[in-house]
């Protein structure tokens, strides 16, 4: 699947970042709520977008996992130790990320968000909690502002993910803002273009009609299965998903419904 030309100010770092001693989600996050259309903060700075996957540097977001280049590669961007694994897509305030970063210490996940002002909240909230924990957790959580309906080719290669995760996403209850649903025919080729074999996607909402749209329309590609009810229950991140991202304990908090589903990512079929 061929990159698209991404635009500079699609995907953002702030450098250097500043260190939080203290950060209190229920107080702060209000000062970070935002639309799409945000501008860019003055401390923000556009780094050059990547054409392809091996062109991003992944180093200024997970700087830990960072491998010494040679001479030969000096001009390159850095590499790391281990590949991006884990995507939490639209990944709003960063709960998911948070909790999930112990859980999976070994593993690196990124949060991808459109927002300009809750990507920093996310960013510097994460380098608050590697500052908190002497450098030692933390370190494999990261956040960029992306958009995925349009490039997520750009950042990642074939099969390099285990788990994208949708959770609670705008609904778009319009019939003519349907084609703006985060799941759909199309953008179900480029999650199944992103997964290894095996890889899940989870989604969750607590509407329950974009529930059986996602449902539908995931159930309808040649590439997933539906994990069985049983597999869902005994996943640990599932738990965490439903609990731990701020969208969820709302819904909790108003005794709300969650609906969840996964898919499993299908061996592509041999050639003929």
């Amino acid at each position: 699947m061929a990159s698209r030309e991404c635009p500079e100010s699609d995907f953002i770092v702030k450098e250097p970042m500043p260190i939080l001693s203290q950060i209190t989600l229920s107080n702060s996050k209000y000062m970070y709520t935002g639309v799409a259309s945000y501008g860019e903060t003055q401390n923000f700075q556009p780094v050059p977008s990547p054409e392809s996957p091996d062109t991003m540097d992944w180093s200024l977001y997970y700087p830990a996992y960072a491998v010494e280049s040679t001479l030969e590669d000096s001009k390159r961007p850095a590499k790391l130790s281990k590949d991006v694994e884990v995507v939490d897509i639209g990944c709003g305030f960063g709960g998911l990320l948070v909790a999930l970063a112990p859980l999976l210490p070994e593993t690196l996940m990124l949060g991808l968000e459109i927002r300009t002002s809750v990507t920093q909240f996310v960013q510097e909230r994460i380098w608050a909690l590697r500052e908190q924990n002497g450098g030692t957790l933390y370190q494999n959580a990261a956040c960029i502002r992306a958009n995925t309906m349009k490039f997520l080719p750009n950042f990642f290669k074939k099969a390099q993910l285990s788990k994208i995760f949708i959770c609670f996403p705008d609904p778009h209850f319009k019939a003519r803002k349907h084609k703006a649903r985060i799941v759909s025919t199309t953008l179900n080729s480029e999650y199944a273009y992103a997964l290894r074999p095996g890889g899940i996607v989870y989604t969750i909402t607590d509407v329950e009609a974009l529930h059986l749209w996602m449902v539908q329309h995931l159930d309808a590609h040649p590439s997933f299965e539906r994990v069985p009810h049983d597999e869902v229950e005994k996943d640990d991140c599932v738990k965490v998903m439903r609990d731990e991202t701020e969208e969820g304990k709302k819904v909790a908090r108003n005794q709300g419904q969650k609906f969840v589903a996964l898919f499993r990512r299908l061996e592509d079929p041999p050639w003929e």
